[in-house]
């Protein structure tokens, strides 16, 4: 008894605690999500809008639940043999991510709780769907091991095709779920053989392990895992809509309620640019060699063709503002690339200036899908030319998209968005791609044709045919709050841009 007490003291415990304050935000998200599903069994139609709201609810509950966890000090499910191997990890750049994405959901659901009643979308289905994706997408920051990391992927991902086509009888819905579903069903399926290639190569799953490995991996195993490292590279550019695996974005955007084109600008781009951060600085920095120099020509060739796709947007054309804020998008993630291509050729604290920017783009371009909904109350074809003399019809929703286009350009009074691209500029200098950085300043002043052609539309005088309408309308109240949330956001980041730009020069992964 007393030699099996001695091996039962030494043997270690399969047992794990489970730290339930580091996984809260991620699992109260998904409990509301499961709530809201159930709810809708038993509530009589005209009830069902307290769905939106509770959502809304849970939504700013799991946001409020990352405070407890700023000192960003927290894992959990480590192994017992390694316990600095853990899948879960909520330390600062996790933190960072998941604000980001809880606090663009909430936006999200702010402007759809208007968008489920006018375009009669069943709302136990919608509600459960937008908030499954998000508990998704809060998961995968703290992921922390290639399986956990591609189950989150595929958690946030698979609701979104359903919200893309949940407006049934509508034939650009329907292309734009499958276009949507095809391509990152195509992603994932070559992410996931990449990473099989890895662990045939390292025999973990662990990010530090994967890492630590590689830098030894034996020579007739190398080309088995430069392959791995690739292909799992590749499926993480789908996601990120980088050029050329960029081609599904504007018709999605087009053919999703206009909500969930903004959540998939902001909340999908965020997903796509995480998982690609944590494998390429946390798993892969021994092939930075082979990664680096990919994804400085991927971000030239997306913010170049992005920022030219915008250009042809002609002002008559419907839908051409949600298609110029679709190019747009991949245009900023050309710029969200530099700085993660930088780290290959500096140090790993480079990808700061990519969470710096990312929060900014996400205030401002939430913003901008805000208004949008706004005017399409009364003008359904998206056109640019529908903005015309939008000052004189809703000048608050006016200097407000003005302000949220000034700062996507970069110019002042937008004075957030112009230091948030210093700072990804300057990672590419600090990097020695001087090349990147003449081809992002030369992109930079492209796009301000754009975004100030549509600035000067909002200003122009009305035609006097649309003022009637839009005087008979009144703004609903969530689209009111997503509008000034966005907004005082963006306000208080040109006040005080220190607030996010002090990520681009600190670690925000633990030493």
């Amino acid at each position: 008894m007393t030699a099996l007490a001695v091996l039962a003291a030494e043997t270690p415990s399969l047992v794990q605690s489970v730290d339930w304050l580091a996984l809260a935000p991620v699992v109260l998200t998904a409990a509301v999500g499961l709530l809201v599903l159930v709810a809708d069994l038993f509530l009589p139609e005209h009830r069902k809008p307290v769905l939106g709201w509770i959502s809304v609810a849970g939504l700013a509950a799991a946001t409020a639940l990352l405070l407890p966890l700023r000192a960003g000090d927290r894992a959990t499910f480590c192994l017992t043999t390694d316990p600095a191997a853990c899948s879960y990890t909520a330390d600062h750049f996790a933190l960072l991510v998941q604000f980001l994405v809880l606090a663009g959901a909430l936006v999200t659901a702010l402007l759809s709780v208007t968008a489920v009643r006018d375009a009669r979308l069943p709302a136990g289905e919608f509600w459960f769907l937008l908030l499954s994706s998000a508990a998704g997408a809060a998961l995968l920051p703290a992921s922390r091991d290639l399986a956990t990391l591609i189950v989150a992927l595929e958690v946030a991902s698979l609701p979104a095709f359903a919200l893309v086509g949940l407006r049934r009888g509508d034939r650009l819905s329907s292309e734009a779920a499958l276009k949507f579903f095809l391509s990152s069903v195509t992603a994932t399926a070559v992410s996931l053989m990449g990473v099989s290639f890895v662990y045939a190569a390292t025999g973990s799953l662990h990010l530090g392990q994967v890492a630590d490995r590689l830098e030894t991996v034996p020579g007739q195993l190398d080309t088995l895992a430069v392959a791995g490292v690739a292909l799992t590279l590749v499926g993480f550019a789908f996601k990120t809509a980088a050029v050329p695996f960029h081609f599904w974005v504007p018709d999605t955007y087009v053919g999703a309620p206009l909500p969930i084109a903004g959540y998939l600008s902001v909340i999908g781009k965020a997903v796509g640019f995480t998982g690609l951060i944590l494998v390429t600085v946390l798993a892969f920095p021994a092939y930075s060699d082979v990664w680096g120099p990919a994804l400085a020509v991927l971000a030239a060739l997306t913010m170049t063709l992005g920022n030219a796709a915008a250009l042809r947007q002609s002002a008559d054309r419907p839908n051409g503002a949600v298609r110029l804020l679709a190019w747009s998008s991949v245009g900023q993630a050309g710029y969200l690339l530099v700085p993660i291509a930088a780290a290959a050729y500096a140090d790993r604290d480079q990808i700061g200036s990519t969470v710096a920017y990312a929060l900014m783009y996400a205030a401002v371009n939430l913003g901008a899908f805000s208004v949008a909904a706004l005017v399409a109350r009364t003008k359904p074809l998206h056109r640019l030319a529908d903005y015309r003399g939008l000052y004189a019809e809703r000048p608050l929703a006016a200097l407000a998209l003005a302000f949220f286009l000034l700062c996507l350009a970069g110019l002042p009074p937008g004075i957030i968005g112009l230091f948030a691209k210093v700072t990804v500029f300057r990672s590419a200098v600090d990097a020695g791609l001087g090349w990147l950085a003449v081809v992002m300043a030369v992109n930079v002043v492209v796009a301000l044709y754009y975004y100030l052609r549509w600035t000067a539309l909002l200003f122009r005088t009305p035609e006097p045919a649309d003022a009637p309408a839009a005087a008979r309308t009144t703004t609903p109240l969530p689209v009111t709050a997503a509008i000034a949330l966005t907004a005082a956001a963006a306000l208080v980041l040109s006040g005080a841009p220190q607030l996010v730009l002090r990520f681009a020069t600190g670690s925000l992964f633990p030493l």
